[in-house]
């Protein structure tokens, strides 16, 4: 799992299947490996997905680091009217998510590199467990990037573990213009809620 957020892999495929059972949802997913926590579904995924307020009906909604899709794919069923941005570097876990969204008949999740998604599409809400373990520098870039694309009354939710900086990420998202509450705490993870920044703080 080191190396998850690398863009081909190297670990040879071992497929496997997870379940993601929450009170409106049962999802089966094809996980592989060398891809995020291809086991079970991450406790960190599931307390977002367990704590987050329901996504906006319409417009275009993001999870930023879809890996093989359990976020994108709660996003979608929750709001069918959606158009659901699944966003990735790694090219299998892109493959995955695409499959697994077939498979549950969710034909509103656009499952692409981070690089792939049109310029002048902004998002309502975003939804990530960001992959904290790039760096702060790389992690900080990868937030700006996406982050300057909420639309004006568009929100971010993000989990993070307590001990790999919720804190320090939360200060860090207040000090550059996104007002950042802590929405949940639930064993070592935080969600914390970032709305848009303003134009003139960009």
């Amino acid at each position: 799992m080191a190396h998850y957020f690398e863009e081909s892999p190297e670990a040879a495929g071992r497929p496997g299947v997870v379940t993601l059972v929450l009170p409106d949802l049962h999802l089966r997913l094809e996980t592989d490996s060398g891809v995020f926590s291809p086991g079970r579904v991450d406790p960190g995924t599931r307390v977002l997905l367990e704590t987050v307020p329901p996504p906006p009906e319409e417009g275009d909604l993001l999870d930023l680091g879809c890996g093989y899709g359990p976020i994108a794919l709660t996003m979608a069923a929750r709001a069918p009217r959606a158009t659901v941005w699944a966003v990735d570097v790694n090219r299998r876990s892109i493959d995955l998510c695409a499959r697994n969204a077939h498979g549950a008949g969710l034909d509103k999740v656009r499952s692409v590199h981070v690089d792939e998604v049109p310029d002048d599409v902004r998002f309502r809400a975003i939804w990530s467990n960001p992959a904290i373990r790039i760096g702060k520098q790389a992690l900080q870039e990868m937030l700006t990037r996406w982050l300057d694309r909420l639309t004006p009354d568009g929100a971010a939710f993000l989990v993070v573990q307590k001990h790999l900086g919720s804190d320090s990420l939360q200060r860090w998202l207040n000090d550059q213009g996104w007002p950042a509450v802590r929405l949940a705490s639930r064993s070592a993870y935080r969600v914390l809620r970032a709305g848009a920044r303003p134009v003139e703080a960009r």
